[in-house]
């Protein structure tokens, strides 16, 4: 039986009175690649900042990489389960001053501890993997331009290059692709799920052209609750426009069998 990367039973997370998180089970398989849809303010980057353990949940159990989340997690051992997730987010998390080769290099941070890791000296063989982190993404020869000179695109190959240094075995990914242009869609959905060939993937996913690429799950988020959890092949108009608009939607709204254009709107989720 495949080793389970995670596992929730009765989560629940409140903000100011309001639920925004009730997921009662939720399995992941270790090397599952899963896509998390639904409308704005479903819970999806929630849940991502839970797995990350960014927020500890009100109630129940989070159990990630073989580790349970508590509060009572001690900073080297939350720093050692940490070196094993990467995080991809719409706000890119790189140091914009920073050059591309230094952006890479933080993935092989965890590597190190005191004062190599403080004054961010690497030994020449982890220079030479970040260089060929960037040779993969296709930008080993911008690997001196500052982050903040490169482009929307560019600067999310960055992220995956950090990823591939990195070599975590949970990827999360916070709409990886927003903003970006279908063409550069393309190109970060494939050097996403290359970082993720010995990693489980999860993506919150705006645009739902990308599921079949992205995904071979996908679940469906609404009101913080799980609305369908469905091999990829089984989403289709009928379940997304119910998860989106809700259950009045009939099959004849579709456009030519295309969903409505707010179902494929990229924005940053308000929770």
């Amino acid at each position: 039986m495949t080793e389970l990367a995670i596992a929730l039973r009765d989560v629940v997370w409140r903000v100011h009175g309001r639920t925004v998180l009730d997921i009662a089970s939720l399995d992941v398989r270790a090397g599952e690649r899963i896509a998390l849809v639904g409308p704005n303010g479903a819970g999806k980057s929630t849940l991502l900042r839970v797995l990350a353990g960014d927020v500890m949940p009100a109630h129940g159990s989070v159990t990630v990489l073989n580790r349970q989340l508590a509060s009572t997690l001690s900073g080297p051992q939350r720093r050692a389960w940490r070196r094993n997730v990467g995080q991809v987010f719409q706000g890119l998390h790189l140091v914009t001053r920073l050059t591309a080769m230094d952006n890479t290099l933080i993935g092989a941070l965890g590597r190190f501890h005191g004062w190599r890791s403080w004054f961010r000296l690497y030994p020449s063989a982890v220079r030479q993997q970040a260089c060929e982190a960037l040779r993969a993404v296709g930008l080993l020869g911008q690997m001196h331009t500052r982050a903040d000179r490169l482009s929307g695109g560019e600067r999310q190959k960055v992220a995956i290059a950090r990823l591939l240094l990195q070599q975590p075995q949970l990827i999360l990914a916070d709409e990886p692709t927003a903003a970006l242009d279908p063409a550069a869609a393309g190109d970060v959905c494939r050097l996403l799920l290359q970082a993720a060939q010995q990693a489980t993937l999860l993506t919150v996913v705006h645009n739902t052209t990308l599921l079949s690429q992205l995904a071979d799950r996908v679940i469906g988020l609404r009101q913080g609750r799980i609305a369908f959890d469905l091999p990829v092949g089984q989403v289709d108009d009928r379940a997304l426009l119910a998860l989106y608009h809700g259950d009045h939607q009939r099959p004849s709204e579709r456009l030519g069998g295309v969903l409505p254009d707010t179902v494929y709107v990229q924005t940053q989720e308000l929770i």
